[in-house]
């Protein structure tokens, strides 16, 4: 039984971390809008959360390298950051903190330790802001103004200056497009502003100006009318999708690249974080981001392929429910699509594993692939049932892919998950393309069949990588410290 001192204690620890967990927030604010400096923890946003969320992320944190990542340890390192001159930058303050642990640094100084391990950030090169023009606003359409305008700080990077639509855009249709923005069914309400401006046309979405295009046609805009030179165009409609298609984007006055969201035809399919560097966007003008699918399994087989080897596999996709099937039963052009969408599981087809090939070309012919949708909205899970060439156990699969979560290249594709109950709700609203459940891995006696499942949002965290890949594209990518 705990004495009443012991629960004095406790109750005055709580308030000294919530009191700490308040300057945190404080820091992380300043540092975004003044100095461009966006802090994440181990990959989770922190910008905009409350106290309870950023003290559940630290505990998260700690389970995750199994190590105290304390709040007070991190908030240190925050005023240290905030107290040296840094460029434009993305830093994650749970790798900070761990190092800091790990290494040994107690007896270092905090803005020693900083300073060291953020030196290089004086070779970053200075960034020139890019304007995105969005052709379509749909589901993916409007993910990306959210976060796009969410994440717009100084305007250092990505701007978002206007949107496409085809039908035109009277005071009725201004407003609904205004209103689909601030609430969403699945993603809940925009943290910001959005108002209409009928007389320009335009969404004014945290004070900044946003102009609605109407046209049937992308070549025959003229984006430079609107202030808007040297654009990135992220077509999100799916309605183009081979190079000649894409490329009448390009006879717009002001564009100079396009972006498909969606997988692309004779054009780089490119999963964020896999194969992008293998492309030059100043040599190359069209991009694909590929699909959800391809984005949520390519990072996990591109782990296993280098670290054990595979044979052969299968991909069977648990996919949420979109807007292509039918709400009701009706006519549909695909076989099943045409039965309710809320109602069946629906076998259908996905190209996801035939894709692989197009970003790892060393497993072409090598998977097979399927999909069933399900009756939820948001939140799909992919399993991979791979022959490996090398032998591993559960204990074995699980450390490697902790560790390229950790480390490396794909540190924003992989988020590692130690839940027991995790179930596709949980997963909504998460950045990582591929959330690696842990707790179901299964690996056969022989230790060379292993059957992995990987959660994702199909529409928040694909739209994460499309605006990774428009970074990249637009060569806006800051300083980066994972």
């Amino acid at each position: 039984m705990k004495s009443n001192a012991s629960y004095e204690k406790e109750l005055a620890f709580q308030a000294d971390r919530r009191k700490a967990t308040t300057e945190f927030i404080k820091l992380v604010s300043d540092l975004w809008y003044d100095k461009t400096i966006e802090i994440v923890l181990f990959k989770n946003q922190v910008i905009d959360k409350n106290v309870s969320d950023i003290i559940n992320l630290h505990e998260y944190a700690g389970e995750f390298v199994q190590k105290p990542i304390s709040i007070f340890d991190s908030t240190e390192i925050l005023r240290a950051i905030n107290d040296i001159q840094l460029p434009p930058a993305k830093l994650d303050i749970g790798k900070l903190t761990y190092e800091y642990h790990s290494e040994d640094n107690h007896n270092t100084d905090i803005k020693a330790f900083v300073f060291d391990k953020l030196k290089d950030a004086d070779d970053a090169t200075p960034l020139k802001p890019k304007d995105i023009v969005l052709y379509g606003f749909g589901r993916i359409g409007r993910l990306l103004a959210r976060e796009l305008m969410a994440k717009t700080g100084q305007g250092n990077q990505l701007r978002l200056r206007a949107i496409v639509t085809r039908n035109a855009e009277s005071q009725e249709v201004l407003e609904k497009r205004a209103n689909l923005l601030r609430i969403d069914s699945v993603h809940g309400k925009f943290s910001g502003t959005v108002e209409t401006d009928i007389k320009n046309n335009a969404l004014v979405i945290n004070g900044t100006t946003v102009h609605m295009i109407s046209a049937d046609r992308p070549e025959k805009i003229d984006y430079t009318q609107y202030g808007i030179n040297d654009a990135l165009v992220i077509d999100n409609t799916g309605a183009f999708r081979t190079k000649a298609e894409l490329e009448r984007h390009l006879k717009a006055e002001g564009a100079s690249h396009v972006l498909l969201t969606a997988p692309g035809k004779e054009v780089p399919n490119i999963v964020h974080g896999v194969n992008h560097k293998t492309y030059d966007p100043d040599a190359i003008k069209i991009f694909s981001a590929a699909s959800c699918t391809t984005n949520a399994i390519t990072p996990i087989l591109s782990v296993v392929e280098d670290s054990l080897g595979i044979v052969k596999g299968h991909l069977e996709t648990i996919h949420a429910y979109t807007n292509d099937q039918n709400l009701v039963d009706n006519m549909h052009s695909k076989h099943r699509r045409g039965r309710a969408a809320a109602l069946n599981m629906v076998i259908t087809e996905t190209g996801a594993g035939a894709a692989v090939a197009k970003a790892l070309p060393e497993l072409k012919g090598k998977l097979t692939s399927n999909a069933i949708r399900v009756p939820v909205p948001n939140g799909s899970l992919a399993i991979l049932n791979l022959e490996i060439k090398n032998k591993t156990s559960v204990a074995g699969i699980n450390t490697i892919i902790k560790k390229y979560a950790l480390e490396g290249d794909l540190v924003e594709q992989i988020k590692y998950s130690l839940s027991k109950e995790m179930v596709s709700s949980d997963i909504v609203g998460t950045n990582a393309p591929a959330i690696y459940d842990s707790n179901a891995t299964i690996v056969n006696g022989s230790g060379k069949n292993i059957i992995l499942y990987i959660w994702y949002d199909n529409e928040y965290g694909y739209s994460h990588q499309v605006i990774r890949l428009a970074k990249y594209i637009a060569k806006v990518r800051r300083y980066t410290y994972y």
